[in-house]
């Protein structure tokens, strides 16, 4: 038999070896970046793949002793340099991988990791904006948004047969609304391959406040998504177009004309070579056509929202809150030392997404010391000294108002009530229906509020305050016999509003999404209003109100 040439043999093992890589980068996708894990475990692997068939496989050989007896001893290619070089290339990515992840680790970087992030104090009562009317706020979690809008898809047959929801929803403030959003995908191999033509037609968007979902189609589809398979993968993608980026977050938005895009947060670490990995770049892709741009954090454009996650956001603060005052005092002595509750809710105002969670001591049980609110798009930080229940603590109260129900309450929303803190909730039957709404004072956890509609609840809520004579509550006062003079109809984020010009000279306002009744009010109508004042001289805020006479 004829003996292969060694130079042949070597350039088929080469040839063999580097398919193999490709391969195995092709599935699993590893930034070629040195301070991502990732690449030091590929490339591990790729010296073991291409040295393993040079001989690094050959540790032992066995030997036959007389009778059945067998010896096991180093083969003895372990004892030349060759081999020793392989097993040193093979163990180097080890050794970076091992003491990179030591020096990163918060044991000696406590101060860094603390100084991630800087946390401005700011007063509720002032800072955060009142909320008079509760017709903007994203009470919906994920797991309802979920069952709504798979819903929305099951009622379309000739979408529903061949995609599925993504089911993770990007929480985005659209047109100064809150909307939840995912994009549909493929339901397997299969309806890829028979649908990749025409593309992935739409998405689904959410309202959080009234529970509805609508199917959104585009109308030119999306080419890029995560179910896609070969060139149509949304990562694989981004992977070939930017190969040594270290992918994070990735959220599907519109913009203001209803563009899809996927916004692409890039980490980098910001203590050794693994340690406290931040935002420091944004991927705006676009799947429809793959058009994609790379910008800094402080360029992103206003009309993205979601830049840090929730989860990220929590890790920076309890970075900052635990390790300030050094990693010993973290673990044993605990002086000072603050933490997140382990959920997050959304806020919306400065038209940006806010994420919200309570702050306490490590060492506390049901109760709050403040809350922080981190800015999605920006990364900024506020921190709110407000004492009171914890989360957890409300959500059980407001569940116990209605506990004859078994319904549930959601992680809630933090607002501004008349200058109290105060919890905001949806409550939801078995199935994961909202079916009622929770207020939950902060400071005072027995003041409880339910109502079938945010606007019932909240005027119930308000009404408990004013009675409890709580500072901040806002008294209540009736004008009994008033006419209205003029009518004035304003939007306001998104919300219709009627102002209404009466006989004493003051405006008395009410949103339509609280009262619709109110759309039967007329010019020259005698009214009895009960009414809370807004700070603002001249307008008041109605909470009841009855026609008297009609004059005609």
């Amino acid at each position: 038999m004829k003996k292969i040439n060694p130079a042949v043999s070597a350039i088929v093992k080469l040839l063999v070896s580097t398919a193999i890589v490709f391969l195995l980068f092709y599935i699993f996708l590893p930034p070629l970046n040195p301070c991502s894990t990732e690449f030091w475990i590929f490339l591990t692997a790729v010296l073991a793949i291409y040295l393993v068939p040079f001989g690094l496989t050959k540790l032992f050989k066995v030997y036959s002793l007389p009778g059945s007896a067998t010896r096991v001893e180093f083969a003895p290619q372990t004892r030349t340099v060759k081999f020793k070089i392989m097993v040193a290339a093979v163990a180097l990515p080890i050794a970076v991988l091992i003491v990179g992840s030591i020096v990163s680790s918060t044991f000696f970087n406590a101060k860094r990791y603390a100084d991630v992030i800087s946390v401005k104090e700011a007063d509720f009562a002032t800072d955060m904006p009142e909320t008079n009317s509760v017709t903007n706020i994203a009470l919906m979690d994920s797991d309802s948004a979920v069952t709504i809008g798979n819903r929305a898809l099951g009622n379309l047959s000739d979408v529903v047969s061949q995609y599925i929801v993504n089911g993770n929803y990007t929480q985005i403030n659209y047109h100064g609304t809150p909307q939840k959003l995912s994009n549909l995908e493929y339901d397997g191999f299969f309806k890829w391959l028979g649908n990749r033509a025409q593309g992935v037609p739409g998405y689904i968007m959410v309202d959080p406040v009234n529970n509805k979902a609508e199917y959104k189609k585009l109308a030119t589809p999306l080419k890029y998504v995560e179910s896609g398979y070969f060139g149509d993968d949304l990562l694989r993608t981004l992977r070939f177009n930017y190969p040594t980026k270290i992918f994070g977050t990735i959220a599907f938005e519109i913009d203001e004309e209803g563009t899809p895009y996927f916004i692409v947060s890039c980490m980098t670490p910001k203590v050794g070579l693994f340690g406290a990995y931040d935002v420091s770049e944004v991927i705006i892709f676009n799947p429809c056509d793959g058009t994609h741009t790379k910008v800094s954090v402080g360029e992103v454009p206003q009309w993205i929202d979601i830049v840090y996650d929730g989860y990220l956001a929590e890790d920076k603060y309890n970075w900052h809150g635990l390790l300030s005052g050094g990693f010993w005092n973290s673990v044993i002595g605990n002086k000072g030392c603050k933490q997140t509750t382990d959920d997050f809710g959304y806020l919306m105002y400065d038209d940006d997404v806010w994420y919200y969670t309570g702050v306490t001591s490590v060492t506390a049980d049901a109760s709050n010391i403040g809350f922080i609110v981190s800015n999605a798009r920006t990364g900024e930080y506020k921190y709110y000294s407000v004492v009171g229940a914890e989360e957890y603590s409300a959500m059980n109260a407001a569940e116990g108002e209605v506990q004859h129900m078994n319904y549930k309450a959601s992680f809630p929303a933090l607002i501004n009530v008349s200058g109290e803190a105060t919890y905001i909730m949806v409550l939801k039957d078995a199935n994961g229906y909202v079916k009622q709404y929770g207020l939950v004072n902060v400071s005072q956890v027995g003041i409880v509020a339910i109502g079938d509609t945010q606007a019932e609840a909240m005027n119930a809520y308000k009404k408990l305050l004013s009675q409890s004579g709580i500072s901040g509550g806002t008294s209540e006062d009736t004008l009994a016999n008033t006419t209205v003079k003029e009518i004035e109809k304003l939007v306001i984020e998104g919300n219709s509003f009627f102002y209404f010009l009466c006989s004493d000279g003051n405006y008395y306002r009410v949103s339509v999404a609280e009262d619709e009744s109110v759309l039967f009010i007329r010019e020259g109508d005698t009214l009895t209003i009960t009414y809370a004042e807004t700070g603002t001289a001249g307008i008041r805020n109605i909470v009841e109100w009855a026609k008297a006479t009609a004059l005609s």
